[in-house]
């Protein structure tokens, strides 16, 4: 049964596609007979013609991804756009270098473990940027016998 041109036109009552509108299929016979617009609208009224709800797309799979990078996860190397300069300011990774480079001087000085000059050239060199790290301080600490 042909039932092209009343879809169309049924589509166009209810304002959406020909995609979305469903016929009953007990009842074509009627539905072939409906011509105008009225009579689609009557069919409608009487649940002869059926619009479906739109079709969304799923968020199922961004809900997951959204719990894994919670997570810290998804962060590998095929993962990361920009130089590492890019997605972490160089500014803030020296701060808090030199910080904690600080704090580490400053706790052996407290703990009575250096003396006040190594104290001193150490606290210059990490001003300077001469440690990479913690663990390269330390290292440098304890080649040379500062530690008391």
């Amino acid at each position: 049964m042909m039932l092209g041109v009343q879809k169309k036109l049924a589509a166009k009552v209810l304002g959406c596609s020909p995609k979305r509108v469903v016929f009953d299929v007990e009842h074509l016979g009627e539905i072939k007979e409906a011509i105008t617009k009225a009579d689609l609208r009557a069919l409608i009224s009487q649940g002869l013609i059926i619009m479906l709800p739109t079709r969304g797309v799923s968020r199922s799979r961004a809900h997951i991804n959204a719990s894994q990078k919670r997570k810290n996860r998804r962060k590998g190397a095929g993962s990361k756009k920009g130089k590492a300069g890019s997605r972490t300011d160089r500014k803030s990774v020296w701060v808090s270098k030199v910080r904690l480079q600080r704090l580490y001087l400053k706790g052996l000085k407290a703990q009575d473990k250096l003396a006040a000059h190594d104290f001193a050239e150490l606290y210059r060199k990490a001003k300077g940027g001469f440690f990479r790290s913690k663990r390269h301080l330390e290292l440098y600490i304890t080649e040379r016998g500062m530690l008391k």
